[in-house]
């Protein structure tokens, strides 16, 4: 080896000496003997397992029939009880210790398979949603398989059932996979009704605070966001409290909409036209649309029974 190649190896060993000597100085990047962390791909996995459960016969390489449904879905729920339960205990046993979070994870699990029936009736319903708020849709094959919203619906509402049993990081993991999919970006803290529909889906954010009621139809590119951050007295953000917006029953909000702050309340059966950027309240059963530079507020008449919340008054 010449003069030319041993200066390049002594450069490299110099270069690998000095990461790795520098590895534990940021404590913002390392875990260095740190309780074991959730594997991301783990997670996506159990996911996928979730999606062959909810949607029997769509996901996985096993072609279902009556005959071996049953013992199909019981393997595969093992599977997911099993997985799950490690993953979560990892997520805490940082803050309850080994024993208490093996017996924590698998109370969780349990109690996500005794939700997991309401939760696959709330994902059929939006499939439904989907179906009957879109005529480009040509049946549930295509929205299931296809659709980025259902998609990212189906994910939230697995994660949203482990947030609320007080899992944190899994259920960020899990929507944050589904963000990177589908363009769509929802937290797993936000409260979403009954028949939620996403249309297109590319850029929507909905923050952890915002609570959706029941049959909103929602569009590209809306933002239900934070207005503003408070701090307390020394500088620091405060967590926890209502920052992003309460969006009731019927309401339907076009492709750019951005809806921000936590005191904001788009009242049932609205329209919010596209480009709309709103920081007050809504009445119930009103039109806002962006004439030049002016918001228009307009009363709008409430659909007749039977009517979706897009029909046009």
């Amino acid at each position: 080896m010449g003069r030319k190649g041993a200066a390049m190896k002594e450069r490299i060993r110099s270069a690998m000496a000095r990461i790795v000597a520098s590895a534990e100085s940021r404590p913002q990047l390392s875990a260095v003997e740190a309780a074991p962390r959730p594997q991301k791909k783990e997670i996506i996995e159990i996911l996928r397992l979730f999606q062959e459960v909810v949607y029997p016969g769509y996901f996985g390489d096993t072609i279902l029939y009556r005959d071996n449904l049953r013992d199909h879905l019981g393997d595969v729920l093992f599977r997911i009880h099993l997985r799950l339960s490690t993953e979560v205990e990892k997520a805490l046993e940082a803050s309850e210790g080994k024993p208490a979070a093996r017996r924590h994870a698998r109370e969780v699990v349990t109690e996500l398979f005794e939700r997991l029936p309401e939760v696959a009736d709330r994902v059929a319903e939006d499939v439904q949603a989907a179906y009957d708020g879109d005529p480009a849709a040509q049946g549930f094959d295509e929205l299931i398989l296809a659709y980025p919203g259902v998609k990212a619906i189906f994910t939230y509402r697995i994660a949203h059932e482990l947030h609320r049993m007080g899992v944190r990081l899994i259920p960020r993991v899990m929507t944050e996979f589904a963000h990177n999919e589908t363009g769509v970006d929802i937290h797993p803290g936000a409260t979403i009704g009954r028949s939620f529909f996403i249309d297109h889906g590319t850029g929507v954010v909905i923050g952890e605070t915002t609570t959706i009621g029941d049959r909103v139809k929602i569009y590209q590119g809306v933002t239900l966001g934070a207005l503003s951050f408070p701090k307390n007295e020394h500088g620091e953000l405060i967590r926890g409290v209502k920052r992003h917006p309460t969006v009731e029953d019927d309401v339907v909000i076009y492709a750019g909409a951005t809806i921000l702050g936590g005191s904001t309340v788009i009242g049932r059966g609205s329209v919010i036209g596209g480009s709309v950027w709103l920081t007050t309240s809504v009445p119930a059963f009103t039109r806002v649309t962006l004439a030049g530079e002016q918001l228009r507020f307009e009363p709008r008449t409430p659909p007749a029974r039977g009517r979706g919340p897009d029909a046009p008054a």
